[in-house]
């Protein structure tokens, strides 16, 4: 009786023991990209580490801000993640969640006081390339350092005159971007747009007062 007490002990153990192995890891990143948030949670709760991230250095906080899907986002985050990991890119779960204009992605992050001001590119840089004007709002609602600048030196206004969002570059404009903020290597706002030949954002930034 005693052997087989024990041995069903063991077996219990093997059952409920922490969630680790090549085989879960998929499984995590299967349920993950499939917005299985069911299955995400059993993962956790048998201990699988909400921070493992993949060869490209992308967590699963990542993964789920990418997608977008606010309930998995919120499995996640009920982990407690570490907010602010970095990918090989140097890109952080909001600013995944900000480029591809998951508003709600990006407010639950933020409510995890994840950073946003940080030296580089940024997420209101990233909302700014794609044109995410409610996210955009959000950050700045937030605080977010309007004439933030990329390693470069790009700015969000410079983006946003490149790729051509008018609402955007108002948008930026009316909370205070620089319009004549020029780069170490001499670029602005204007002269991105003349590059890119926007037309319509050019006549915007002179009439504003941009000079090159």
């Amino acid at each position: 009786m005693r052997n087989l007490r024990n041995l069903m002990t063991g077996m219990i153990f093997l059952v409920a023991g922490p969630a680790t192995g090549a085989g879960v890891y998929e499984d995590m990143i299967h349920a993950v990209n499939n917005d299985d948030t069911q299955a995400v949670v059993r993962l956790l709760q048998r201990g699988m580490d909400v921070n493992t991230v993949d060869p490209k250095g992308e967590s699963l906080l990542m993964l789920a801000a990418r997608q977008g899907q606010p309930d998995m986002v919120k499995a996640i985050l009920s982990a407690r993640p570490r907010i602010n990991t970095r990918n090989a890119l140097g890109e952080t779960a909001l600013m995944l969640a900000a480029f591809n204009g998951h508003t709600e992605a990006v407010r639950l992050i933020l409510a995890q006081n994840a950073e946003f001001n940080h030296p580089g590119w940024n997420p209101l840089i990233y909302a700014a390339t794609r044109n995410r004007m409610d996210v955009a709002r959000i950050l700045i609602a937030r605080g977010a350092e309007v004439n933030g600048q990329a390693e470069n030196g790009t700015t969000a206004l410079m983006m946003a005159a490149r790729e051509g969002h008018l609402s955007m570059v108002l948008l930026l404009l009316e909370h205070g971007a620089e319009i004549n903020y020029k780069t170490p290597s001499g670029h602005t706002a204007l002269g991105v747009a003349r590059a890119q030949g926007r037309r319509e954002i050019i006549d915007t930034l002179t009439r504003a007062g941009a000079v090159e």
